[in-house]
C-alpha cells in the first residue's frame, strides 16, 4: 500500500481560530479528516504530523525516508521563509514533496514570498485555502501510481 505523509508546521494547530480572514474557520483536525477519507478512497496509508517545533519536522522526514514513505505534502507555516534545516532535511530524504500554503503568500508581506523549499518541490500550491491540502495530496497519489 502507498503511504504519504502530511506534515503541517508551527501555529497551523491554531487554525480555525487563528486569523480566521487569513486562514479560514477550518480547523486543523477537519482538514485531516477530508485528507484521511480521500487516501482511504484511493488504497493510500497516510500519516499526518502537527508540530511547532523545527526538529520535530526534521524528525519526521527523516522517519519517512526510512520507512517507505512515497511522497510528502508539507505547509512548512512560517518556516517555509526561514528553515535551511528543513529545506536540508527534504533533500536529504529523497523524497519528492509538494509545498502547500492556505494563504496566497505572494499577496502577503515581502518576507513571506521567499520559499527556502520551492524549488526543490514537485509543486506549490498556495492561496486555496483549506483545498490546497486535498489538491496537494490528490497529486501525490496519482505520482505515486493511484487514482485520487
Amino acid at each position: 500500500m502507498p503511504r504519504l505523509l502530511v506534515l503541517h508546521g508551527p501555529n497551523l494547530n491554531r487554525l480555525g481560530t487563528r486569523e480566521p480572514q487569513q486562514y479560514g474557520r477550518t480547523s486543523l483536525a477537519d482538514i485531516e479528516q477530508r485528507l484521511h477519507a480521500v487516501c482511504e478512497a484511493a488504497g493510500v496509508e497516510l500519516a499526518t504530523g502537527q508540530s511547532n517545533h523545527e526538529g520535530q519536522l526534521v524528525d519526521w522526514i527523516h522517519e519517512a525516508a526510512d520507512t517507505g514513505v512515497g511522497f510528502i505534502v508539507i505547509n512548512p507555516a512560517a518556516l517555509t521563509h526561514t528553515s535551511i534545516a528543513l529545506r536540508d532535511a527534504l533533500l536529504a530524504a529523497e523524497l519528492p514533496f509538494i509545498e502547500v500554503h492556505l494563504s496566497n503568500v505572494h499577496a502577503r508581506e515581502g518576507f513571506r514570498q521567499r520559499s527556502y523549499l520551492a524549488d526543490a518541490a514537485a509543486g506549490v500550491i498556495t492561496g486555496l485555502g483549506a483545498d490546497g491540502y486535498e489538491f496537494a495530496v490528490r497529486a501525490a497519489i496519482r505520482r505515486m501510481g493511484g487514482q485520487a
